[in-house]
């Protein structure tokens, strides 16, 4: 019996399809200049100068940040020099009553959010007190596991949506986050459910060391948006204005009801992906670092303002300092935090001791009372 030919499919068409309605969304070039003025925020003259302070404020942590690890003063710390447009650009679109959930490197808009300084660099070195969250604060500690506040920000987010609030969970990962289960189950569960969810992809290229294209076929990480039957947008995000606009929008969308949003921010961490011996020239090439360092978003950002009349060198001075102020002051705060003891670990481990630990308490106690 002869096999009938199968019928022709062009698969070429069908990923030209796919690929076809994702586009770049820029405000403002490298150098400041506007190339799309439909996507400028209206901000006042005192909220951009706010938007720049912070930023500023961010680079300077993370300055200050790297050299407290290098000192042994902070423990884990993963660089966002870079980053500063993609995070706080987003965290400045967002309500008080908004949450936030993080990623372990979106320390800057936990802090913004309310957390203070102080107890995010108890969190840093692993402190039980750098985790103790007030109700007020909307948020939830930073997330070392990939992509699982993901699966935390579709449950709130449903809650949200079950209470009728008109407030949003924006929760953050990176590129690599989106090669994890949880990133598809949570993306799924809150477009079934219409939940009132932000989530941003901060797509800094690298996965620790493995390149975007070596994680994912699609062309783009917003399209993965599709699959979940939600809105996915890419915006240059190295461009505060646009991350700000295009968070704005989603936020606006989501807290009325229609669902999540699935936000691709392109930009990138100048530094290793955590200070933990990562080596960023074994996987990056200096003509790569050295084309995202003429995007800075610092740079793009100062030139616009000062062409406003908005930013001077002598106010960049000032936010500089104070943010020296104010890391001096919380690194001496959390210096004052009693270290944690054995016994502290066993009592938070378990809510009901059984006796051998209640035992293993005890001889503890006996010797740290010494």
């Amino acid at each position: 019996m002869t096999k009938k030919n199968a019928p022709t499919i062009d698969f070429s068409k069908i990923l030209e399809t796919i690929n076809a309605d994702f586009p770049f969304y820029q405000a403002i070039d490298k150098d400041g200049k506007v190339v799309n003025e439909d996507l400028i925020p209206d901000l006042s003259d005192d909220e951009l100068v706010e938007l720049m302070s912070q930023m500023v404020w961010s680079r300077i942590l993370d300055q200050r940040s790297t050299a407290l690890n290098r000192q042994g003063r902070l423990g884990f710390y993963a660089p966002t020099a870079g980053q500063e447009a993609s995070q706080l650009a987003s965290h400045f679109a967002l309500e008080k009553e908004d949450y936030v959930l993080p990623g372990y490197r979106d320390v800057p808009q936990l802090v913004k959010h309310g957390l203070p300084l102080s107890e995010a660099f108890l969190w840093s070195r692993g402190h039980v007190a750098g985790n103790l969250y007030p109700e007020t604060l909307k948020a939830m500690p930073p997330q070392i596991i990939i992509g699982a506040q993901y699966v935390q920000a579709a449950g709130i987010a449903l809650g949200l949506k079950k209470r009728n609030k008109k407030n949003v969970v924006v929760t953050y990962t990176g590129d690599g986050g989106t090669s994890q289960g949880d990133f598809y189950e949570a993306l799924n569960f809150a477009g079934a459910y219409h939940a009132n969810g932000v989530f941003i992809v901060q797509n800094n290229g690298f996965a620790i060391s493995t390149p975007r294209n070596k994680q994912t076929a699609a062309k783009t990480l917003a399209q993965k948006a599709v699959a979940a039957g939600i809105p996915g947008i890419q915006v240059d995000g190295m461009d505060a204005l646009a991350v700000y606009t295009v968070t704005k929008a989603a936020r606006e969308w989501a807290a009325n009801g229609n669902g999540p949003v699935l936000i691709e921010t392109v930009t990138f961490r100048y530094g290793p992906h955590t200070l933990s011996g990562d080596d960023p020239t074994r996987y990056r090439t200096k003509d790569m670092e050295d084309e995202w360092h003429q995007k800075d978003p610092l740079v793009r950002m100062r030139n616009y303002l000062t062409e406003k009349g908005l930013w001077s060198e002598e106010k960049e001075a000032e936010v500089i300092e104070a943010t020296k102020e104010e890391i001096k002051t919380a690194i001496a705060e959390a210096d004052k935090i009693p270290k944690q003891k054995v016994s502290d670990f066993l009592k938070n481990m378990f809510e009901v001791q059984p006796q051998n630990i209640k035992e293993q308490i005890a001889i503890y106690e006996a010797k740290e009372s010494k």
